[in-house]
């Protein structure tokens, strides 16, 4: 039985996992945390999942590494200077010896838990060194607080590197006068649009072009429940992943 805390077990998608945890048969809801709750019932867990925000999860990894537990995270925000804070706070969390009982933590960030938006980040990355042109428009509830999204800025970056590696130059864009956001926002040179709507849970379409055809290729999550099965796959397999930082639930899908 695979002991489970979740962080952020109050908020939409926290508290859909406790239930989710529940539900499974091969794990344990363990503890539930949330804003002005101590840490402390978390040393008794195997793994850690962390749905909280993105000023907050910092430092609630720092305090998971410390005790040497694997941690999940699928809070929004890591970026690569931030995910280069976490590869630093596990070196430092190495060196320090602090995790001699547990041994070193495995911490997957996961930017989507959705299968399908995983694939679809696979696939446009897999298309973008065939085509002239990429842009990126997510599409969310009003409710979130960080824009671009996770998956958004997760996708940008694999373009740009698939790019990159092909010798592919720079996109064509002729604009020369724009209202500031027009263009939306440059995630390592790909262009990301944002949009914040009632009604919307999470949708991604990554426009690719070239010479007489272009290529769409799009995710819908409609329901919350579309993460659950990601998040089970990550809470029972993170324990297999070599200590360290992985980015990206395909790594646990057989596409790393």
């Amino acid at each position: 039985m695979i002991k489970v805390g979740v962080l952020g077990a109050r908020g939409r998608m926290g508290s859909l996992v406790c239930e989710t945890v529940q539900a499974a048969e091969d794990l344990e809801l363990a503890a539930r945390i949330d804003v002005g709750d101590p840490l402390d019932p978390l040393s008794g867990c195997d793994v850690v999942v962390d749905f909280t925000v993105p000023g907050v999860v910092l430092d609630n990894l720092r305090w998971c590494v410390g005790h040497g537990l694997d941690v999940v995270i699928g809070t929004s925000g890591f970026d690569a200077a931030r995910l280069a804070e976490v590869t630093e706070l596990l070196r430092s969390a190495s060196q320090a010896g602090g995790q001699a009982d547990r041994g070193a933590s495995r911490v997957l960030v996961a930017p989507n838990f959705s299968v399908g938006a995983v694939l679809m980040m696979r696939f446009a990355e897999q298309a973008a060194r065939f085509f002239d042109s990429a842009e990126i428009i997510e599409l969310h509830h009003a409710a979130k607080v960080d824009a671009p999204s996770g998956t958004a800025s997760r996708t940008a970056a694999m373009i740009a590197a698939a790019r990159a590696g092909a010798g592919s130059g720079p996109m064509p864009d002729a604009t020369s006068t724009q209202l500031p956001g027009a263009r939306g926002a440059e995630v390592a040179g790909v262009h990301v649009h944002s949009v914040r709507l009632a009604g919307l849970v999470a949708h991604q379409e990554v426009l690719l072009g070239g010479h007489g055809e272009t290529l769409t290729i799009r995710h819908d999550s409609l329901d919350r429940a579309s993460f659950m099965p990601g998040v089970l796959l990550a809470a029972r397999n993170v324990g297999s992943l070599s200590p360290g930082l992985t980015v990206g639930l395909e790594n646990l899908l057989g596409l790393g």
